[in-house]
């Protein structure tokens, strides 16, 4: 994907990042995965028993920044095809209603006027795609997991894309595309994202924490809150909106 460079007048945020988990949809995707796959017995809870200590460590605002890394490796030698059939049937589900209802209308608007529109989230590429799907987009800046001979390696290809990793992982790619910040709107809910939201030209604080709502308050960064999901809406509206 190449943008032509036009003029600073003609600039209107050609490119939309969008976090996912509280920002795109309610509580965390990862999550819903993991209960989904606990269900199906893909995984085991001594797989992931380390996840509630980082989530503790990330709500006092001291994130363990390897936390994906550490929780991959003990994934190692899943099936490639049952995580993407688990994470299917995770998005149908589980995350599809909780999608909300602002985040899925802004998302649909901006690819209506065929803006650049990605998700840049720290989860799992697979857990992403559905999603992805049911928004029409492709390539986004997730953390992509590595497989050999269709099953996890229990690594990542590359890094993360979490915390001060993800202004890293972004630059690089806006740079490989001959993009500036300054044509980025870039929408999170989180204060690991500060280094990214300072970065982008155009930074959108959706249902921030106690620290991203202050920084966004004192630096005059717009704010937006969402609360009803589409599960919220009646059968009859929510067949309508996602039609």
């Amino acid at each position: 994907m190449m943008v032509q460079p036009t003029s600073p007048n003609e600039r209107s945020f050609q490119v939309h990042l969008f976090d996912v988990d509280n920002t795109v949809v309610r509580r965390t995707s990862a999550w819903y995965f993991i209960r989904e796959a606990l269900n199906e017995k893909l995984i085991d809870f001594s797989q992931v028993r380390r996840l509630p200590f980082d989530i503790i460590k990330y709500k006092l605002a001291i994130p363990n920044n390897d936390f994906i890394e550490n929780t991959l490796r003990k994934l190692a030698g899943l099936d490639k095809d049952a995580l993407e059939r688990v994470a299917e049937t995770c998005f149908q589900n589980r995350i599809k209603k909780n999608i909300y209802t602002g985040a899925f209308n802004l998302i649909r608007e901006l690819i209506g006027k065929k803006l650049c529109v990605k998700f840049a989230t720290s989860s799992l590429d697979f857990i992403i795609r559905p999603l992805e799907r049911f928004f029409g987009i492709e390539q986004s800046l997730v953390s992509e997991v590595e497989f050999q001979n269709g099953r996890t390696t229990g690594s990542l290809v590359g890094k993360s894309f979490f915390g001060p990793k993800k202004k890293e992982i972004t630059k690089i790619w806006l740079e490989k595309h001959g993009l500036s910040p300054c044509d980025v709107t870039f929408y999170s809910d989180s204060y690991t994202d500060i280094p990214l939201l300072e970065y982008c030209g155009n930074p959108v604080a959706v249902n921030p924490d106690l620290i991203l709502a202050h920084q966004a308050k004192k630096r005059g960064w717009k704010i937006l809150r969402f609360n009803e999901v589409l599960g919220d809406l009646p059968p009859e509206a929510h067949s309508k909106a996602v039609s």
